[in-house]
């Protein structure tokens, strides 16, 4: 009986152990996930390859896809699941391709995380700094890491001194459909155009 009761729980804690051995804190995922970017962005590699390895973390790291669902607000609810399709293909190239290259621009990013703040279950703000030089000032970002699955965190906005990247381009977004007649494939059409 004993001999029984002692396999039972080393099966229980086998089982549970990869859930505790794969989830990392949020200030450590995005402290390690700037790390990453830095580094390539200060390797020898070909801006074309440092821009495909930055594309490759944004995939890892980042919720594109709920990103895509937010930046589209309220129009969600009244697209055809064919132009939803296109829609998130487009939005993720868009995404993507926005992203790296911009960033590819940087040379040697020196980012600390200092903090971080549990807002509830599903989310925790991590904030850091862009350390200044003299070339460029010292920027406060901020990250809403979303944390439903605690083995897979993923990056849903970055808020640059105050400002959030996801909001601004839902205004964006939303701005494009209302002049063009709340027309979704207008939306589609310019980020394919991108």
């Amino acid at each position: 009986m004993k001999k029984n009761i002692i396999l039972l729980v080393i099966s229980i804690f086998l089982l549970l152990k990869p859930v505790y051995s794969f989830s990392i804190e949020p200030d450590v995922f995005i402290q390690s996930t700037v790390n990453r970017a830095a580094q390539t962005l200060s390797s020898n590699l070909s801006k074309d390859e440092r821009i495909q390895q930055l594309k490759n973390i944004a995939i890892e790291t980042v919720d594109i896809e709920g990103i895509s669902l937010y930046s589209l607000g309220s129009h969600r609810k009244t697209i055809t699941d064919d132009q939803l399709l296109r829609y998130k293909e487009v939005f993720k190239n868009y995404f993507l391709k926005s992203f790296s290259s911009r960033l590819a621009e940087y040379s040697n990013p020196e980012i600390n995380v200092y903090s971080k703040k549990k807002i509830n279950d599903k989310y925790t703000i991590v904030q850091s700094k862009l350390i200044g030089t003299d070339k460029r000032p010292e920027v406060n970002i901020d990250w809403r890491v979303y944390t439903n699955n605690p083995n897979n965190l993923l990056i849903r906005d970055l808020i640059i001194e105050g400002l959030s990247l996801a909001r601004t381009q839902k205004e964006e977004f939303s701005s494009i459909i209302s002049s063009n007649n709340n027309d979704v494939e207008a939306l589609i059409k310019s980020l394919s155009n991108f």
